[in-house]
């Protein structure tokens, strides 16, 4: 910042003191006018990154809820599966005929779950260009936790989700079963119970994952 002093003869104190206060107002008004100038940028930095982020957890947010009721609609025929099996053993069925239910079902015995893909560029530059530090602070810390939620989750499908799913012998027992062999039918119902859960508990954590995201969006929680 540069300024350039008047270069006039100062035939006074009064006069000095003059332009002497000309120049610090004109230093103070300049500063002035570059804090406005920078509160500004800031500001309207913070107001398109909120704008982006929550353009994105909205995505994010529609695509659970899409998941969510897909899967729902895939789990039905799989728990009707379970009860028509559990009751056929309950009731003392023969394994042949039990078998021969089993073979008439085959083909709602499949786990298929639909997963969103959580979005988190919006946040990323947020926080790289640094505009997140302007973003109000409790608008932030709301941010802040619908994508901690989502990390969570993801880290879950990646390293839990499956381990309470034996997969090689949901395989074997598909493969059998596809091959039109006998299995046994507890070792079926074992594995088919393990495949609901994992469906439901996968549901369970979209839910949860749904609720962060609601409260930086506004959203009441149902």
């Amino acid at each position: 910042m540069h300024f350039e002093v008047p270069r006039v003869r100062m035939h006074s104190f009064r006069e000095f003191a003059q332009h002497y206060l000309m120049i610090v107002l004109s230093i103070l008004t300049a500063l002035g006018l570059e804090q406005w100038i920078e509160s500004t940028h800031h500001r309207h930095a913070a107001e398109y990154a909120s704008m982006q982020i929550e353009m994105e957890l909205r995505g994010t947010l529609n695509d659970i809820q899409s998941s969510l009721a897909v899967n729902a609609e895939k789990l039905k025929p799989l728990k009707a599966l379970n009860e028509a099996i559990t009751n056929d053993v309950r009731n003392g069925v023969p394994d042949a005929q039990v078998n021969q239910h089993i073979q008439r079902l085959k083909n709602d015995f499949i786990l298929s779950v639909s997963w969103p893909a959580f979005a988190s560029q919006a946040w990323d530059v947020a926080v790289a260009n640094q505009s997140a530090t302007w973003i109000d602070t409790g608008r932030l810390r709301k941010y802040s936790a619908a994508y901690a939620a989502q990390r969570e989750t993801t880290s879950w499908v990646g390293h839990d989700a499956t381990l309470a799913l034996d997969g090689p012998r949901m395989v074997a027992l598909r493969t059998r079963i596809k091959l039109g062999k006998d299995v046994d039918p507890l070792e079926f119902l074992s594995v088919l119970q393990q495949m609901v859960n994992t469906s439901t508990e996968m549901a369970n954590h979209l839910e949860e994952t749904a609720e962060p995201i609601k409260a930086a969006l506004g959203q009441s929680r149902h």
